[in-house]
């Protein structure tokens, strides 16, 4: 019986214009960081310091192990390992495993050597985050984390699986979904302070006019941390209406929103509503993508002013 094994994908094409700004990036990064300088102002080189990290870092790590880790040459990494030897900075020993192999280790004077600029590099990525407030500090945090995970999904393949969970609201979360409105948009539509007020005064109506036989809300919580939440409004006896769905950065590309809409769809067809309404911009491209994918219609759309944009406001419905 013959096999026959699955020709590769082909790759997928890249336009000039991401490859340009990848390359922008990194040019960016690289002065931002410092690396074209004497690195953390010692006279090793950012691959010299790597293989410190990793000596000071590993249990028992081997040559070939660093070689692999850091896509090394192994003659390369050969080299700087005899120069660390030769300082005095590293011992080996015979592994117990595999006698044609040496354990590495960091002597006294290669920890004097290694620890002062790994301080170093904590120092100067505390510089780099400073001068921001704590919202942008975990917006560039995420970033990172994300831009990571597409580009080595096998990084995080071995980590925990993460815990998501809905919640009834507590008190604090109303201010904490006003707060979350109010920065995001901010910082990723450029709207003002009047769209914070907006979702304050929706928030205030709901908790003062709470219908609990007819309405509800929910909670996301990611690994015990607040991350999104949704509101289902009673708009008539036959209509519901969703309202404040929101989703912090970190959390996307998780299925969290489509679960919360669902949710709402869930409760609002078990209360026998007939038809569930929202209202939402134009510009918010991910939501509305969760929307048309549940049945949802658009049936109104109007240019207007507002929250210092120029937006475009949308109806949208579905029959339940």
């Amino acid at each position: 019986m013959s096999t026959t094994t699955p020709a590769p994908s082909a790759p997928t094409p890249v336009p000039a214009s991401a490859v340009k700004a990848v390359r922008r990036f990194n040019r960016f990064f690289t002065r931002r960081i410092g690396v074209l300088d004497p690195y953390l102002g010692s006279d090793l080189s950012l691959t010299d310091v790597r293989v410190l990290y990793e000596l000071a870092h590993r249990e028992a790590p081997v040559a070939s192990e660093l070689s692999r880790e850091l896509g090394l040459d192994g003659g390369y990494m050969s080299r700087i390992l005899r120069r660390f030897e030769q300082a005095g900075w590293i011992s080996r020993s015979t592994s117990a495993q595999d006698a044609r192999q040496s354990v590495l280790a960091l002597t006294e004077a290669g920890r004097a050597v290694f620890e002062p600029l790994q301080q170093r590099s904590r120092d100067e990525a505390t510089a780099l985050l400073a001068p921001l407030p704590p919202a942008r500090q975990q917006e560039v945090v995420d970033a990172m984390e994300r831009i990571e995970t597409l580009l080595d999904p096998a990084s995080s393949a071995g980590a925990p699986p993460r815990m998501a969970v809905l919640r009834d609201p507590v008190p604090g979360d109303m201010g904490w979904v006003v707060q979350q409105h109010g920065e995001i948009y901010w910082r990723e539509y450029g709207w003002d302070s009047r769209f914070e007020a907006l979702v304050a005064d929706i928030a205030a109506q709901f908790l003062r006019n709470f219908q609990p036989e007819w309405e509800k809300a929910w909670i996301a919580e990611l690994d015990g941390e607040r991350v999104g939440a949704v509101f289902v409004v009673r708009k008539s006896p036959t209509t519901a209406q969703l309202r404040m769905l929101i989703l912090a950065p970190k959390a996307r590309g998780l299925g969290l929103g489509a679960r919360l809409t669902d949710e709402c769809l869930a409760f609002a067809r078990a209360k026998g509503y007939k038809k569930m309404v929202l209202w939402t911009n134009s510009c918010l491209t991910a939501a509305r993508g969760i929307y048309a994918q549940r049945g949802f219609r658009l049936t109104k759309s109007e240019p207007y002013d507002g929250f210092g944009q120029q937006l475009v406001g949308e109806t949208w419905e579905l029959k339940l």
